[in-house]
């Protein structure tokens, strides 16, 4: 009896996550034993704020529910109490979530993450984690861009400034 009724929330389960792993850019799984309920609570709030969907799940639907997506490579390293994490709007923001509360909690070990199709080892973490935001990024672009434009006003500008200088100076020299 207990299967029966678990059964139509095991599938809606799998379909929301399904779902969710049809859009993102990346994914992280991470092993939560140890995590006091408290702890996972804070993940969960800091997942959120960082705009990433933190759920925790059984390994067969987690399998299931990623059938079919760019993230199947990970169907072969879900094993034990995991966490599936998955980031939308920044590649990065999946990892980056694991990484910083990793930091301050030994219990939290990534498992293996996939970004563009392709899994990538817990070791890679940092890789993925530091990978810059969309408006860093957007900013380092906008910086290159810009710089050919503040170098050519520099070299426009600085005759008149030499000559300025060299008019100080004299006058400076004749005043003496």
């Amino acid at each position: 009896m207990g299967e029966a009724c678990l059964a139509p929330f095991a599938f809606l389960a799998c379909v929301s996550i399904g779902a969710v792993a049809g859009e993102p850019l990346s994914a992280g799984a991470a092993e939560y034993r140890g995590l006091t309920v408290a702890e996972m609570t804070e993940l969960r709030r800091e997942a959120r704020n960082a705009g990433v969907y933190l759920r925790v799940v059984k390994n067969t639907l987690a399998r299931r529910a990623i059938e079919g997506t760019e993230f199947e490579c990970m169907k072969d390293t879900l094993k034990g109490p995991l966490l599936i994490a998955f980031a939308k709007d920044d590649p990065g923001a999946a990892a980056r979530v694991i990484k910083d509360f990793a930091k301050e909690h030994e219990a939290l070990k990534a498992v293996s993450l996939s970004a563009g199709g392709q899994l990538m080892p817990a070791s890679e973490l940092s890789k993925l984690a530091d990978l810059p935001t969309l408006d860093q990024a957007r900013a380092m672009l906008l910086g290159v861009l810009i710089a050919p434009m503040n170098q050519l006003v520099r070299t426009l500008a600085e005759p008149p400034a030499m000559l300025a200088r060299t008019l100080s100076a004299r006058g400076s020299q004749e005043a003496a």
